[in-house]
């Protein structure tokens, strides 16, 4: 019998019940990462073929690009695995509040990438003229980026589901409802938070930093700031719960499962970054 099975802890590198010895859970997402890396490789691979053989209607790709804006989601996006690994720490040591909070801060960090993403796509499409069928590079680039998009939004998703199940009662008490509403209060956050920080963008671009894009801002954005404020104060009180929960150190093989995902989304962004944005630079 091993060390850690004598004391009683987990190995959470090791599993003697299986025959590889890597949890099974673990091994799954390793399958899954690598076929995960051929379909992004497909999709990389296409945008670089199309670059060095240029097709009609090709856009002025320097002209487009704003590298200060997506080298601060890059950033971003960098600083969120940092938090995902330090919240799969806590959660092998069984320290749940240093858990949530880690994973809190993956989300918002998840957040503010895809908001960057957002307003970067509708700049495009409606300052731009760049659409999926404008011109090949737009097709491209709209089904890497966008593809990649969406893998943040479900690992977003993810990790806002395991911060709910953070919460689960250790008395087996009813929480299913709580946990909708706890979802449906994200859900909300989300929603308001973009539409009002795109709305602030509209309005600075509209009228400048002045008084009147603050006045317009207000004015167009008062129900989604109302909204965004009132899920903040919600998503305070659930997080003030105290009961015991039916969450710990034998959860970490599910976080650090998901960590999995959320590095390999940033490893792959990086590899974006470089081949789509810049390349065009050099």
């Amino acid at each position: 019998m091993s060390n850690h099975a004598a004391s009683g802890a987990i190995d959470h590198h090791h599993d003697h019940t299986t025959t590889t010895g890597i949890p099974n859970k673990k091994l799954f997402m390793w399958a899954f990462l690598a076929s995960d890396c051929m379909f992004f490789g497909a999709l990389i691979s296409t945008h670089l073929i199309y670059r060095l053989h240029e097709t009609p209607n090709q856009p002025d790709i320097l002209g487009l690009f704003s590298l200060e804006l997506t080298s601060f989601s890059t950033f971003i996006l960098l600083m969120s695995s940092l938090l995902m690994a330090l919240a799969v720490n806590a959660c092998q040591k069984g320290h749940v509040p240093a858990t949530r909070k880690m994973l809190l801060g993956t989300i918002v960090f998840g957040l503010i990438f895809l908001l960057c993403q957002v307003y970067e796509f509708s700049h495009f499409v409606h300052e731009k003229g760049l659409t999926l069928s404008s011109s090949m590079f737009g097709s491209t680039f709209y089904t890497l980026t966008g593809t990649h998009g969406c893998h943040v939004a479900i690992g977003v998703l993810w990790l806002v589901l395991m911060y709910i199940r953070t919460f689960k009662p250790a008395d087996g008490s009813p929480w299913i409802l709580k946990s909708i509403a706890h979802l449906a209060v994200f859900g909300i956050i989300t929603v308001a938070s973009i539409k009002a920080v795109l709305g602030g963008v509209h309005a600075i671009h509209e009228y400048g930093a002045t008084a009147t894009a603050v006045s317009a801002f207000v004015h167009h954005e008062l129900i989604a700031l109302l909204a965004a404020a009132a899920s903040f104060v919600a998503l305070y009180f659930f997080a003030r719960s105290s009961k015991p929960v039916e969450f710990g150190e034998a959860n970490a093989i599910d976080v650090e499962g998901m960590g999995l995902y959320w590095h390999f989304v940033d490893i792959v962004w990086i590899v974006i970054f470089t081949a789509v944005y810049l390349l065009e630079y050099l």
